[in-house]
């Protein structure tokens, strides 16, 4: 995995399950968010719905048994949580925009993490959460809305609650996506927009620049 986006592929579980050889092909692993929220109704999920859960369910599994490195975010760690023997529910929704998150003393001891400024400022959106992590990972970050924001499992598995992927502006693209999805009050987009915009992101920047170091060099 190279550490640009010219190292970088892209793959869209809902239009296509994963492919046979791809712990074979890529050398570690980035998820993003998610149209869907795990805590719905299984009767209520779509085909699609069950191929991306699926899909990440064995990604998490690989990289849970240390045969592959991942990174999962915001409905991943759901995902992650579920796989893991963990609940999520709909208890710890956090609003759309720029949070303060702090880490654990794990997380100031961990090889991605530890070095984070503390507090530091990521990107929020999500109607779900775990009050407490799933059986064998170690809680990295957290905040008052939501207690679990990133755990690791073992030393190639992390799960963040926040987005460490998108820049500000990238954010405000997929805000107008979800703008009718009740993330938000739709009327209140320019204004949630403007404070995205105005939020300082980088040390989940680092990270992210750590977690793909970390996967080139596993």
């Amino acid at each position: 995995m190279q550490r640009d986006e010219a190292g970088l592929a892209r793959h869209d579980l809902v239009r296509a399950p994963l492919p046979d050889d791809v712990f074979d092909r890529y050398a570690g692993f980035v998820v993003g968010g998610s149209p869907f929220n795990l805590t719905d109704p299984d009767a209520e999920k779509s085909d699609a719905q069950r191929q991306v859960e699926s899909g990440l369910e064995q990604i998490a599994a690989q990289a849970a048994a240390s045969a592959t490195t991942a990174l999962f975010t915001c409905y991943g760690i759901g995902v992650v949580t579920r796989m893991l023997g963990g609940e999520v529910s709909r208890a710890f929704p956090e609003d759309t925009g720029p949070a303060e998150i702090r880490l654990t003393a794990d997380g100031t001891r961990d090889a991605l993490f530890g070095g984070l400024g503390s507090p530091f400022t990521a990107l929020t959106a999500h109607k779900e959460g775990a009050a407490a992590v799933p059986p064998g990972a170690v809680l990295l970050a957290e905040n008052d809305a939501c207690p679990v924001q990133a755990y690791r499992v073992g030393d190639r598995l992390y799960a963040t609650q926040f987005h460490p992927e998108p820049t500000t502006h990238a954010f405000t693209e997929r805000m107008a996506i979800y703008r009718n999805d009740g993330y938000f009050p739709a009327e209140d987009f320019d204004r949630l927009s403007a404070r995205v915009l105005e939020a300082s992101v980088s040390e989940p920047a680092r990270l992210l620049q750590r977690f793909a170091a970390a996967a080139s060099s596993a």
